[in-house]
């Protein structure tokens, strides 16, 4: 297999090497119905495993990718295969250029509506075979959704990436997933702000220091409250070394 799949404090994280993500990213594409994949903070790793739609689209998830370095060093604190940390657009990046190279489609849904026309331009001049079949923006009303689920249903693209103003964010594809026949969905709040030159990428040196919380608090001094979640997280994380086996 070319992923490993782990718990972590009860929330399931993979483990896949980058070499291994086109032959994961060909099988997902192999396999009918609805696919997800996800990109997995030290945030949305404490809020699923709470109870509720969001753990179970988590846990239903084809591919859980870890995109904190905390997450990293809770599995090898728990003494578990460590998984590979990504920089959640490096792989955007990436898994489009494995459909480039396999001639495959995709559907760009979110954002305003200049925005997602600028970087629907700029996806289209870097990935000169990946063909774009539908778009829609984001901070639609409610009565414009069952056309927006039915554009998708019948275009079947290889992927549909969503970006902000998506309400449901994650769960949105996992909530109507018995509504589409095909498809891999993949949801980054900052893929069209970054691809449209709207939104600064967070240095590489930065985020491979785990910093990037440093640079959200400078946006948003209130982020400096994550502090007492992540606290629980390492309390958690030494109860689970103590008292848990498995």
């Amino acid at each position: 297999m070319s992923i490993k799949r782990i718990s972590l404090i009860g929330v399931p994280v993979d483990v896949i090497q980058p070499e291994n993500l086109e032959t994961e990213i060909l099988e997902l594409l192999a396999k009918p119905g609805t696919k997800q994949i996800v990109f997995l903070s030290i945030w949305n790793l404490l809020k699923a495993r709470h109870k509720g739609v969001y753990s179970e689209c988590i846990k239903n998830a084809d591919l859980i990718i870890p995109v904190s370095k905390s997450i990293l060093k809770g599995a090898r604190f728990l003494k578990k295969d460590v998984p590979v940390r990504y920089n959640p657009f490096e792989a955007v990046i990436r898994i489009l250029s494995i459909l480039d190279a396999h001639y495959k489609t995709l559907y760009l849904f979110g954002s305003s509506k200049k925005t997602l026309n600028k970087a629907e331009k700029n996806i289209k001049d870097t990935f000169r075979n990946l063909r774009v079949i539908g778009r829609y923006g984001g901070y639609y009303p409610k009565s414009v959704e069952d056309d927006i689920v039915e554009a998708i249903f019948k275009a079947q693209p290889s992927l549909v990436l969503l970006s902000d103003g998506i309400k449901d964010k994650n769960c949105w594809p996992y909530k109507r997933r018995n509504r589409f026949s095909s498809s891999i969905f993949l949801y980054y709040k900052d893929a069209f702000g970054i691809f449209s030159e709207r939104v600064k990428r967070v240095k590489e040196s930065t985020f491979n220091k785990g910093h990037e919380i440093f640079v959200e608090v400078l946006h948003n001094p209130f982020k400096i409250f994550l502090l007492l979640p992540y606290m629980w997280y390492i309390i958690v994380l030494v109860w689970y070394r103590l008292f848990r086996k498995n």
